[in-house]
């Protein structure tokens, strides 16, 4: 450890040594030191000195009640004119509407230090620098800056209950017109550069709590997110961001815990636990590649936790790994629609190390004020790979995939015609009966499927087959581990051709291991395995089919 020669004796004053000490340094002491050195000081010239912008300094009074955004804007305004500094939020509730974050201007929240949204519309801005899409109106905003920072162990509160009229925004499945956009979302960084936000609690956002628009190099580590008061509450919202990183993150929300629209790019997340009824990754129209998912746990979770769906896309180089899913519908579904644009894919995704336990549907979260009110395609879900029409999937690959569905899936679903759209997976599976045609995984319109060391089993009796490949070519399946029913098909292939499957193991009694359908079904291999507890091992185009 340094130690800093203080007193009289060292020839180096307390106050000499606050106006020499390095930003930098004051930087690496972090929540512990900062409120200590700037509340030691014992007038105001040292926390000039010093970089540090206490808010009080500035007439904040931080009593829950007095209006403090014209003190804690003016202690920003002058932070950035000083060219940079640290603007501390001490111990104390302050209340307020829109404030605007500069450029090298670090919001410290002291421990105990909180900035509560009011709950008046007319204090909250849609500034101009924002674009409107989604909304504009927002809470804590920058625009057109570079080296922002958000940290200390304080909290954000949008106290965002009082917005809650009952609508959501109508973007999302069933949405209606006149959607409600006149709220604040709590933080929102638009076409900023050097972003970085840690260790804070983020919570009771009237919209979504984040908001990163256009924005390059950002970094998020350790903060916290409660936000479910209200419908569209997501967590991390990103459009068109680049050089992105989030780790030991916490999130538990109402909305996408962390979604991914335009062309997001150069993206990480890691070490994170969520939690929310709609989706977790979730991938939108763009050109979206180069993004790793790694070390995360999702639980009760609805409305699928990674969802991919694709237009007018360029989706590319997604892994997704050692991934815990527990309580939650979906659990993977992944549409493509390219109509007659040839310029557009969504290839190489990679799934490895998943665990995925599924529930039959969704269930209400009891700390979220309304209903969850169920699709019906969200019930009895699968791994869904849906390519339309004349659009591929290419380049699939699951290794090392545990699904435990619920079961309960009847003859009716696993009989059922798969509607040819390219919408949520849940609009896939939603036309009578409800349900999915299998129970672990679906694929259709899939070019380079893989599929290695993957185990399907359901909980309880399920008449669906564990694996249905519609219009796939080019698949690998070695390992495959699968659960029967004495009354249904274990695997069924339709018009499907050059697959390989090897090793692969019938848990438990079938009528048929394997029916083939379709006059384009051809050069399927099959090598070794055990199917020995089906009744019939092959049924329908079995010329398509070699056995070795």
């Amino acid at each position: 450890m340094m130690n800093y020669p203080t007193g009289e004796a060292s020839g180096l004053t307390r106050r000499a040594w606050l106006q020499k000490i390095s930003m930098p340094a004051l930087a690496v002491a972090g929540a512990t030191a900062l409120p200590s050195v700037a509340l030691a000081a014992s007038d105001a010239t040292k926390d000039h000195h010093a970089g540090i912008h206490d808010v009080r300094r500035y007439g904040a009074r931080g009593d829950g009640n007095a209006n403090d955004t014209k003190a804690i804007q003016r202690a920003i305004d002058e932070c950035h004119q000083q060219r940079g500094g640290i603007v501390l939020v001490p111990a104390g509730d302050f209340l307020c509407g829109t404030l605007e974050l500069k450029s090298n201007v670090t919001l410290h929240l002291a421990v105990g230090g909180r900035i509560l949204g009011s709950p008046r519309r007319e204090d909250y801005q849609a500034p101009a620098s924002i674009p409107p899409g989604n909304g504009n109106v927002v809470f804590i905003f920058a625009a057109n800056a570079e080296n922002v920072r958000i940290e200390g162990s304080g909290t954000i509160d949008g106290d965002g209950i009082h917005f809650n009229n009952g609508k959501g925004d109508g973007t999302g499945p069933g949405g209606q017109k006149g959607g409600n956009f006149d709220r604040p979302h709590l933080v929102v960084f638009y076409r900023c550069r050097h972003i970085g936000v840690q260790d804070a609690f983020f919570t009771r956002s009237a919209y979504h709590c984040f908001r990163i628009l256009e924005c390059r190099e950002v970094n998020i580590r350790g903060i916290r997110i409660y936000n479910r008061v209200n419908r569209n509450n997501d967590g991390f919202h990103f459009n068109s961001s680049q050089h992105v990183h989030i780790s030991d993150c916490d999130v538990a929300c109402q909305d996408d815990g962390c979604a991914l629209f335009g062309s997001n790019q150069f993206v990480t997340v890691t070490n994170c636990t969520f939690s929310t009824r709609w989706s977790i990754f979730r991938f939108g129209s763009g050109e979206a590649k180069n993004i790793t998912i790694s070390n995360c746990i999702i639980y009760d979770t609805y409305g699928c936790p990674v969802k991919i769906g694709a237009g007018k896309s360029k989706i590319e180089n997604l892994l997704f790994s050692n991934i815990v899913m527990e309580n939650v519908t979906g659990p993977v579904g992944i549409g493509f629609n390219a109509g007659n644009n040839s310029d557009t894919f969504v290839r190489n995704i990679a799934f490895s190390n998943i665990r995925a336990s599924l529930v039959t549907k969704p269930v209400n979260h009891p700390d979220i004020p309304f209903d969850v009110k169920p699709f019906e395609g969200e019930q009895y879900s699968c791994i869904t790979l849906n390519g339309v029409g004349n659009s591929y999937l290419e380049n699939i690959s699951f290794t090392d995939v545990q699904v435990i569905a619920a079961g309960g899936g009847t003859a009716a679903m696993a009989a059922k015609e798969v509607p040819a759209v390219s919408v949520e997976y849940f609009g896939v599976w939603g036309t009578a009966p409800a349900g999915a045609a299998a129970y672990g995984l679906y694929a259709r319109n899939v070019k380079g499927l893989t599929l290695q060391n993957v185990r399907l089993t359901y909980r309880e009796a399920d008449l669906r087959p564990a694996l249905v490949l519609d219009n796939v070519s080019d698949a690998s399946v070695q390992a495959l581990n699968i659960q029967g029913h004495p009354d249904a098909t274990a695997l069924r292939f339709i018009n499907s051709r050059d697959v390989l499957f090897t090793a692969t193991r019938l848990l438990s009694a079938a009528h048929t291991f394997l029916q083939v359908e379709g006059d384009q079904s051809a050069n399927i291999i099959m090598e070794g395995g055990d199917h020995s507890k089906a009744q019939r091992v092959l049924q329908g185009n079995i010329q398509a089919v070699q056995i070795k």
